[in-house]
């Protein structure tokens, strides 16, 4: 009973926080690029400061300078651009290509160094920073395989270890422990988390999610062992204990959401969908929250990248519609 009252008391003071505070997100800038089509996602580049977006509906990643705030360069591939992430003690982008490879960019040449033959339908990718090594997910349903393949890449030597079994038809998200040896996988046609030991290169457990279907977008607070993830049936912010796998909260969303992100600064959460609205949460403990701001953007605008280097998000606004012009659009946080 009385975690109950305090928790409830919790929502009231945070309520009325909420209600007199500015919105945690203000628009700052609008990025226009020269495609039609969907994105996929983005990476920021903070030593060059240059942000690099997969523009899969036009089959190239287009580079934009951030200090000009202008679009600078196209790169074309045999294949739609998915995954990008910036490898920081490498300076280099890697993205993947869904006709089964991933390519290495210097970014400062905006060339392309090398391509690493994978599985076909290359999709989500993640940086392990402490081992060296880009986590790329392939295979699935779109190649008719009932597994999806994790496939681990030492960036240094371009080499791929050995692809990990996942019993999932389609992979999506990933993140990783900075203090541990463990990923997490969001598995969308399961609606569970894989948990992976990347050390050993290994699953070690499933956390299944009763409440929503479809998990697709994940984030992890790894301080207060909270992963909050992002499910499209319904829309809906779940957030699981990294302790014991279980569902401590759950909080309406947007739908089609595709990108979250944990701002450890301001403790919020923020979370992007297709349904046109980014989604604010703000943690009053680990295990309640409730909704800051609910964000206007625009239909399929599910992609984003929050940088707390810079204290902000970047969201990807695809033009869909043939008088829609194709945006970054750039938050700070509040």
């Amino acid at each position: 009973m009385k975690t109950g009252i305090r928790g409830y008391l919790l929502v009231i003071a945070a309520l009325a926080a909420v209600s007199q505070a500015q919105e945690p997100l203000r628009l700052v800038q609008t990025i226009t690029l020269p495609v039609k089509g969907k994105f996929d996602h983005m990476a920021v580049d903070v030593q060059n400061n240059r942000a690099f977006v997969a523009a899969s509906g036009n089959s190239t990643l287009e580079v934009i300078d951030l200090q000009k705030a202008k679009w600078i360069h196209s790169i074309p591939g045999k294949g739609k651009p998915a995954g990008v992430w910036y490898c920081p003690s490498a300076d280099r982008v890697v993205y993947s290509l869904d006709s089964g490879s991933l390519r290495i960019l210097n970014p400062n040449t905006l060339e392309v160094e090398s391509e690493v033959t994978l599985a076909e339908d290359a999709d989500t990718l993640g940086w392990d920073a402490e081992n060296g090594i880009v986590f790329v997910d392939a295979g699935g349903k779109g190649t008719g395989e009932p597994f999806s393949r994790l496939s681990p890449v030492v960036l240094k030597t371009r080499k791929n270890l050995g692809d990990i079994k996942i019993e999932s038809g389609s992979i999506e998200h990933m993140a990783f422990e900075d203090h541990g040896p463990r990923m997490f996988l969001s598995d969308k046609a399961n609606g569970r988390v894989v948990v992976i030991d990347r050390r050993q290169r290994k699953v070690i457990d499933t956390w299944e999610i009763s409440v929503a279907k479809q998990t697709v977008s994940m984030a992890l607070n790894e301080s207060e062992h909270r992963l909050y993830v992002g499910a499209r049936q319904p829309g809906m912010l779940v957030v699981l204990d990294t302790e014991t796998g279980k569902t401590v909260a759950h909080l309406p969303a947007t739908g089609f959401t595709d990108d979250a992100a944990y701002d450890a600064v301001r403790k919020r959460i923020y979370l992007s969908g297709g349904d046109g609205f980014l989604d604010v949460y703000q943690e009053l403990d680990p295990d309640h929250y409730v909704q800051a701001a609910k964000i206007p953007t625009r239909e399929g605008a599910r992609t984003s990248r929050w940088v707390p280097e810079q204290n902000r998000l970047y969201l990807e606004v695809p033009a869909l519609k043939p008088r829609d012009a194709a945006e970054i659009r750039v938050f700070e946080a509040d």
